[in-house]
């Protein structure tokens, strides 16, 4: 049986280790944080290093598995620059050039023109259907009189009659495009009828003049303009032309008939239609033999169409 002095000193002894214990656990150093945890769970707490302290390197990429991998492609990836920085002000709109454009070239009217280019006193004679048999008597009355004319040919004739068509050129007349073979009523054919009638008369007439000839107008044969064939015409280069004086030569009404219509319809600007093929045009080369010195008896001059 213990005695309590022997109770007592046991229980002191045990409550000195207890106490010993304790201060040994608190005094004892706190274990270091493993790489994994550092580099897996960011800390929340600031660093409390202060900033001239050496930073610890980082761990290499053996000792963290949890640290991306490196880039395994294109060297450039590790020396492409930055992106720039967004500029600080707008960028200056350049002015514009101050040096003049040059004017646009004038397009062909697609209107019907009835009046000589010069106006005042002046007349044009146009001669329709050639070049024919009688194309080379005008010429010749033209030429005694000083008179110059346009001559509307088709393409079929032109091709048919090249050197007449250079003498016409030649001699300081024009060409005007009569479609390719004078198909009537003209208006009546389709749009495609239509252009090729006009264009390739046109190509027709240049290549029977040789290099340089020029085909400024159009007229349709029988007059028959439209807005479509219009548009045609001045699409390619040509100015539809119609006329204000008409005394149907091609009806063969008469000498008399034909010379007495020219000097009743004429006004000083006019445009007179004549014609020099497409049948017997006797009556047209007298009656031009007797028109021509009165109108220089008048005080007209001869001139071409407007375009």
């Amino acid at each position: 049986m213990r005695t309590p002095f022997a109770q007592q000193t046991r229980y002191g002894l045990t409550g000195l280790l207890a106490a010993a214990l304790l201060v040994s656990c608190t005094n004892s150093p706190k274990p270091e944080p493993s790489s994994a945890a550092t580099t897996s769970t960011p800390s929340s707490t600031p660093s409390s290093t202060p900033a001239s302290a050496t930073p610890t390197p980082s761990p290499s990429p053996s000792a963290s598995p949890s640290l991306p991998p490196r880039p395994a492609t294109s060297p450039s990836a590790s020396t492409e620059p930055p992106p720039p920085a967004p500029p600080t002000s707008r960028p200056t709109t350049p002015k514009p050039s101050t040096t003049p454009k040059p004017p646009p070239p004038p397009g062909t009217s697609s209107s019907v023109v009835r009046s000589t280019a010069s106006g005042g006193r002046t007349v044009a004679l146009t001669f329709d259907d050639g070049p024919g048999a009688a194309t080379g008597q005008v010429l010749d009355l033209l030429s005694r009189y000083g008179a110059r004319a346009t001559f509307c040919v088709t393409g079929l004739n032109a091709t048919a009659y090249p050197a007449v068509v250079q003498r016409i050129r030649a001699e300081g007349h024009r060409l005007c495009d009569h479609s390719v073979s004078h198909p009537q009523p003209f208006a009546a054919l389709s749009h495609h009828q239509q252009a090729y009638e006009i264009v390739a008369a046109k190509d027709m007439i240049v290549k029977a003049g040789g290099a340089g000839t020029k085909v400024p107008w159009f007229r349709a044969p029988g007059g028959a303009f439209t807005p479509d064939n219009q548009m045609v015409a001045a699409a390619n280069g040509l100015r539809p032309l119609g006329w204000s004086v008409d005394p149907r030569d091609w009806s063969r009404p008469g000498v008399a008939a034909i010379v007495g219509t020219v000097q009743r319809d004429l006004r000083p600007g006019g445009v007179v239609l004549l014609h020099d093929a497409g049948g017997d045009r006797s009556q047209t080369v007298t009656a031009l033999r007797q028109l021509l010195p009165w109108l220089a008896a008048q005080g007209y001059t001869f001139d071409f169409p407007a375009v």
